[in-house]
């Protein structure tokens, strides 16, 4: 997602103090698309990262004042082709009057702080942080299951929520129902939240809305949970004709470019899908702890047929 350089004034100028000195024409200018860490879009001054936001602090000052016109300008003019998103100087430091001017013409944004430059950086890296991730919505429940982020998917009539309400009363945590935003919070890392429309309730057929907060107090709701799990509910047919039973290799779902661990529970009667969801988890905890469940059974398999062999 791209953030303008308007909004990244508007959202820290009490903040860092901002004051905008020139090249307000360049206001709507973007950046932070593309998938880039927020450590590449902020920084001190450096003309091999065109595309960040340079912060000018007293050492850049200094350095800059010791070069002759000519060097300034060619130092301006490097700055201003590659079109970076905008100019900072921090420290209360005021500007040189030709690098307001370039500023100016060319419609590229200068603002000022009067904050240390390392201030300006770490708010603008954890603001963008936020700004830019990588977010989506996917339909589900999403739960907290002996501590795991378990998202319930499936699709509709196939008993989502009864099984989410199960789960509850055996003592885990609901994080959304029916909807969930996933927000990319780290290389490798997705959180979920619920929307706040939709915050502390539970839609179960015949029953209706419920207020899990209300009936089962405040230890039932989780704010956030990162996702490590999907728990995909099939009908038998679907099983047997999509899926293989015993899975070689574990499954997996891309989600904003991550791929999450999946398992695939065909729904029957008479089958206790919470136990069979937990029973998962389980699984996956060892699996994220080394331990290949299929791979020591393939492994004990090939020593029998050895052995049947000598």
């Amino acid at each position: 997602m791209a953030v303008t350089v308007q909004q990244l004034f508007d959202a820290n100028r009490e903040s860092l103090q901002f004051t905008w000195i020139a090249g307000q024409d360049g206001a709507e200018r973007q950046f932070g698309s593309g998938g880039s860490a927020p450590s590449d879009l902020v920084g001190y001054l450096n003309l091999i990262h065109p595309g960040r936001v340079h912060v000018f602090g007293q050492a850049e000052t200094d350095y800059y004042n010791r070069l002759d016109d000519a060097r300034h300008k060619a130092i301006l003019d490097d700055l201003v082709s590659a079109r970076p998103p905008a100019l900072i100087v921090s420290e209360g430091i005021t500007p040189d009057p030709l690098m307001i001017e370039y500023c100016e013409r060319d419609g590229l944004p200068l603002l000022s702080s009067p904050l240390p430059p390392a201030a300006v950086i770490d708010a603008l890296r954890y603001w963008l942080a936020k700004a830019v991730a990588d977010n989506t919505s996917m339909h589900g429940v999403f739960m907290d299951v002996l501590g795991m982020g378990v998202l319930i998917s499936g699709e509709s009539g196939l008993g989502k929520s009864e099984l989410a309400l199960e789960l509850i009363s055996r003592g885990h945590g609901l994080v959304a129902d029916d909807v969930v935003d996933f927000r990319r919070i780290a290389p490798h890392a997705l959180e979920g939240r619920c929307p706040p429309l939709l915050k502390n309730m539970l839609e179960v057929r015949g029953l209706g809305l419920l207020d899990i907060r209300a009936i089962f107090g405040e230890t039932a709701i989780r704010p956030k949970m990162r996702l490590k799990l999907i728990v995909h509910l099939v009908r038998r047919s679907v099983m047997e004709n999509e899926y293989q039973r015993l899975p070689l290799e574990a499954l997996t779902q891309d989600v904003l470019g991550l791929a999450i661990r999946k398992v695939v529970i065909p729904v029957a009667a008479g089958r206790n899908i919470a136990v069979l969801t937990e029973a998962a988890v389980r699984s996956t905890v060892l699996s994220l702890r080394g331990i290949d469940t299929m791979g020591e059974f393939i492994e004990r398999q090939h020593r029998m047929i050895e052995n049947l062999g000598e």
